[in-house]
């Protein structure tokens, strides 16, 4: 069943790939359609539901012939829920969720926060990584989305080696021991982590 096939896709406004799009959150269409047809609903509801991550990495379902190839292991009468299954209608699986924010003034660094916490609170199964990437170049604004636990896996910076040497080439201590957290701490690593960390 290992490795897989997989897809990495960028995703925008006008793309036909949503998070709806996925075995963990195909219920969220039906949502959205319930919702544009009743206003009180709609009202009631919201739409925080529906996240639009920039990138996402996603597996495809597998048929029955391949899972069976060297022996019978499902048919008609077990796993019939299980969201691998192709013949049991399911959608792809998404495996990660990527927010990509060049930089992260304190509004944008919510955004990543709000669609995190959408996609924890509206999965009916496993949980995809959750991920921010960013270019941003000051330490605290980093930390304002960095640190804590919970909604967001880690944040990753496309260049965290130059921005520590940079860092402490000027000597700003306060920046240098904000680093020194977020890095130890494993709530801040370099983008070359990234695709590492999301083969687990």
């Amino acid at each position: 069943m290992r490795p897989g096939k997989w897809h990495i896709a960028k995703l925008g406004n006008r793309n036909s790939i949503k998070t709806s799009s996925f075995a963990q959150y195909e219920h969220l269409d039906y949502l959205s359609q319930l919702t544009k047809g009743d206003a009180r609903l709609a009202a009631s509801m919201g739409n925080d539901y529906m996240v639009a991550p920039d990138v996402v990495v996603y597996r495809e379902t597998e048929s029955d012939d391949f899972i069976n190839e060297y022996q019978t292991i499902v048919d008609g009468s077990v796993s019939s829920l299980s969201d691998i299954r192709k013949n049991a209608g399911s959608l792809p699986i998404l495996h990660a969720s990527v927010s990509a924010k060049w930089t992260m003034r304190s509004d944008r660094a919510q955004n990543s926060r709000t669609e995190a916490l959408g996609l924890i609170r509206n999965r009916k199964g496993h949980l995809p990584h959750i991920v921010v990437v960013t270019g941003e170049p000051m330490p605290a604004r980093i930390a304002s989305l960095a640190l804590g636990t919970g909604d967001i896996d880690c944040v990753y910076h496309f260049a965290l080696y130059e921005l520590v040497e940079a860092v402490k080439e000027v000597g700003a201590e306060d920046s240098i021991e904000i680093l020194n957290i977020l890095i130890k701490g494993k709530r801040l690593k370099d983008i070359s982590d990234l695709p590492l960390d999301l083969a687990v």
